[in-house]
């Protein structure tokens, strides 16, 4: 080999490096990558725009603001501080409330056509039948408001806030029966076990309040559906201080919260002192995370014993805000009852609040179901629409309405003049949110003439998801927990998008 001499090539030539000089300079390269990990999760958000999207408004670095929570601070500056979720349990016929289908009525009793159909699967209760009859809507729509929104009759104090609203006619989803449907909504997956929208949040953004829960469920009383579980609200693999507070109608709203008898407050603060003391000892020698959580909710408790005494007392309303409500809110547990508890809870704090009234799942008696479950919910949706407006709390306060799924054009059972049902539809199907930076009056996306499919601008629940999310000030790609090795995220591993035509 022929021996280098130049310059050039001597400079070229590598030190003898030993063991000790090594794993230094390994171990500040290592390190680099670490902290370079570390800043990248800590990084202020910038959206950009591609070029196929030239033509929208460009989105600018946005620094985030502190929480209180996992996600501190957020990644951008939110326009939600809160979010009110009217889940209508059941899947609420689009066909009578939203999406106004003339066609329908002049097709009235006529099979669906197999090119609108194209081979899409249908549920047992009306696969079998001999033909699909076509049925339109009993109840007569009109437009509203200056965005000229169709509406049934059937809801007119909601639609004098059609302005305030973005209303999406393209929702769909992947169920067609209930709990998966429904389990999807609520947590981003059709198997049960993750964590609910409200854990996610309460996880990430935590408590504005320290004596009530950042995450709250309200269940319309003596409603029979479609079951609801626990799991719902459920924090999945998320420590359980995270899950949703059930508060129920009547003298106790929190189960176990108030003391037994004898008890006072001076020896229920005592014992749980020395219960504290246990929990330490306990999770000093075993590093057990859920002590923590489990020591945390009883704290919790005992101050909620003062807070939520006054905060469920409607009794304080002025008689002005109660006859806005409707009829039903002096009884407690009602629908209305519950939009009011949700205005003062959302003034105390509360970041999430989850309703669900059940009662829409029609396979029959579509007339006289719609008129009962309208008449219950559409003057408290209006009124708690109007009344945080004008609290001042509807421009950072997100209002969402919707249900699970959708229902089918074609009759599921007889179709007569005066009566009909109609089957579970995923395909498409209209949900609305207002306020916390949603801009109003918007009417997004169509569905065919027939009602049965999405014909511009579909909205899947992962792309719900990431909107919510977006609007509370988190990026739902770089939002997730660690579960069985993998980041875990409300939105999964499927694409999602922010629906950026709802932002104002």
């Amino acid at each position: 080999m022929n021996n280098i001499t130049n310059d050039s090539s001597t400079s070229m030539r590598q030190p003898t490096t030993d063991r000790r000089h090594w794993l230094f300079q390994s171990g500040m390269g290592f390190g680099g990558i670490a902290l370079a990990d570390l800043l990248s999760r800590n990084m202020v958000s910038c959206n950009f725009v591609s070029q196929s999207h030239a033509n929208e408004s460009q989105f600018v670095s946005q620094a985030g603001v502190p929480s209180r929570g996992a996600l501190n601070p957020t990644h951008h500056k939110p326009t939600a501080k809160r979010v009110i979720y009217l889940f209508q349990s059941g899947g609420p016929s689009q066909l009578e409330t939203w999406d106004y289908k003339p066609l329908l009525n002049e097709q009235q009793g006529k099979p669906l056509p197999d090119s609108v159909r194209n081979g899409q699967r249908l549920t047992g209760m009306s696969g079998n039948q001999a033909i699909l009859p076509l049925a339109g809507s009993i109840f007569p729509f009109a437009q509203h408001g200056e965005c000229g929104a169709w509406v049934s009759d059937r809801l007119p104090y909601t639609a004098k806030h059609v302005d305030k609203l973005s209303i999406i006619r393209s929702m769909y989803t992947e169920a067609i029966n209930h709990d998966p449907a429904i389990t999807f909504f609520q947590t981003g997956n059709q198997v049960s076990g993750r964590p609910s929208i409200g854990s996610w949040l309460n996880y990430g953004l935590g408590s504005d309040n320290e004596n009530l829960p950042s995450f709250v469920v309200l269940i319309t009383k003596d409603k029979k559906d479609q079951p609801l579980y626990a799991r719902l609200w459920g924090a999945g693999f998320l420590p359980a201080r995270y899950q949703g507070v059930q508060f129920r109608s009547g003298k106790e709203p929190v189960l176990y919260l108030n003391n037994p008898p004898g008890i006072d407050v001076a020896s229920r603060r005592q014992m749980l002192s020395r219960l504290q003391q246990l929990h330490e000892i306990e999770q000093s020698e075993n590093h057990d995370v859920e002590l923590q959580s489990r020591i945390s909710q009883y704290e919790m408790a005992f101050r909620m014993q003062a807070s939520v005494p006054e905060v469920t007392d409607l009794s304080q309303e002025t008689e002005a805000t109660l006859e806005m409500y409707g009829p039903d809110v002096k009884t407690p547990g009602t629908f209305a009852s519950n939009c009011l508890l949700a205005r003062r809870l959302a003034e105390k704090g509360v970041k999430f609040v989850q309703l669900y009234h059940q009662g829409w799942d029609h396979h029959g008696g579509i007339p006289g179901g719609m008129k009962t479950q309208c008449k219950e919910t559409d003057q408290p949706s209006a009124a708690l629409l109007q009344d945080l407006e004008q609290r001042g709390l509807l421009e950072d306060t997100l209002v969402v309405w919707g249900g699970e799924f959708g229902r089918t054009n074609y009759s599921q059972g007889k179709l007569t003049a005066t009566n009909y049902g109609r089957d579970h539809h995923p395909r498409c199907f209209t949900m609305w949110m207002a306020g916390g930076g949603v801009r109003g009056g918007t009417i997004l996306g169509e569905t065919c003439p027939y009602g049965y499919n999405i014909v511009d601008r579909p909205v899947h629940v992962r792309d719900f998801h990431a909107t919510l999310l977006h609007l509370m000030g988190i990026d739902h790609e770089r939002f997730a927990a660690k579960f069985q090795g993998l980041d875990a995220k409300l939105t999964g591993v499927e694409p999602a998008h922010v629906v950026k035509e709802m932002l104002s």
